[in-house]
């Protein structure tokens, strides 16, 4: 079975407290958005400690274009992406003369050529390369793309599938957006970028997580949930109040159906390894799937040093799991996204 052998992270240089982004945020609203005092009160329900920000917050408050802050999502992606693969290499002790597949997630910019054809040119990556980049899918790419690469590598059992997830959700910021949903979100999403490394079978690793499976879901009738309204000015968030309510509603039949196929029960479920899309979200799981506080102590631990990073926060998660370690048997990623949509992928994990 295709494997996990690497995952890495990026810590920016303006992690921020909370708090002190809550106090600037208020400052920069108070004049022209009346709700302020009443929905101040986000920033400490988000349970969130720090937020890791690609830029000083001072760049928030400049009257940057669309252009200036896709310019700068393409500058910070390729030099980060470059940072996060070099260490998931060393991890994974390869060279990146190895990589046979990359496949690039994002949500928050946009290029072309896409970011992975940028990345191979400044890495002097393989020319012949197979390159998927995936844009769009917003929450749920992260677990997306690791389903991807394990079908890639159960047709090649020679191939290292490298994923790369960059979502810069601080860049999208309108600073002249006074709607509700403009200011929660700049309570809740965060920077980051990770890369993961996948194997095929002809290699081995020390502490084994197998892909075993996966599975996608669309839930019609739910396009305005979440995503973004494309303005002249850039991305103005689609960011609904219902979905911790939907999450009571599908996640936990969808998750019980997917383990059922593979005769299995949420019992035997390890290890949950689960997008952190905010305290409510967290709850929903809770309560609908009857899991405690301690079986998702990774996702919400990821979620309260780092905020919401869209895509690549489950990829932070898994990072915690292999480098912190983990319960011997299954394990489930989850995430779900704009459409309304869920992946799962269905892990196997164990210590060597």
């Amino acid at each position: 079975m295709p494997f996990v052998a690497a995952t890495s992270k990026i810590d920016f240089p303006y992690k921020l407290d909370q708090q002190f982004v809550k106090q600037y945020v208020k400052d920069m609203f108070a004049a022209d958005f009346p709700l302020v005092e009443r929905l101040i009160d986000a920033f400490d329900n988000t349970e969130i400690k720090e937020r890791n920000f690609c830029e000083p917050l001072s760049y928030y408050s400049q009257n940057n274009s669309f252009q200036d802050h896709n310019k700068e999502y393409i500058r910070v992606s390729l030099d980060y992406s470059i940072k996060a693969i070099e260490l998931a290499l060393v991890d994974a002790d390869i060279t990146k003369d190895k990589i046979t597949d990359i496949l690039f997630v994002s949500s928050s910019g946009l290029a072309t050529p896409s970011l992975d054809a940028l990345i191979i040119n400044k890495m002097r990556l393989d020319a012949n390369i197979n390159r998927i980049p995936i844009w769009g899918l917003g929450c749920a790419a992260g677990v997306s793309a690791v389903a991807k690469a394990s079908v890639i590598a159960k047709q090649n059992p020679d191939a290292i599938v490298l994923i790369v997830a960059v979502e810069l959700c601080s860049l999208t910021f309108l600073k002249n957006d006074f709607s509700k949903s403009n200011f929660i979100a700049s309570s809740l999403f965060s920077d980051g970028i990770a890369a993961c490394i996948v194997k095929g079978d002809n290699y081995t690793s020390q502490n084994m997580i197998s892909i075993l499976t996966s599975r996608s879901k669309l839930y019609y009738d739910h396009l305005d949930v979440m995503g973004w309204e494309f303005l002249d000015t850039g991305f103005k968030v689609i960011f609904s109040k219902d979905i911790p309510t939907i999450i009571h509603s599908h996640i936990k039949d969808d998750i019980f159906a997917f383990l059922e196929m593979n005769n299995l029960l949420l019992r035997d479920i390890k290890n949950f390894i689960f997008h952190p899309g905010g305290k409510k979200v967290l709850i929903a799981y809770e309560e609908s799937l009857g899991i405690s506080r301690e079986q998702i102590k990774n996702t919400r631990e990821t979620m309260n040093a780092y905020g919401n990073m869209s895509s690549g926060t489950v990829l932070y998660v898994l990072e915690k799991f292999l480098r912190e370690g983990f319960e011997d048997g299954y394990g489930l990623m989850l995430a779900v996204g704009p459409g309304f949509s869920s992946e799962m992928v269905l892990l196997d994990m164990k210590n060597k």
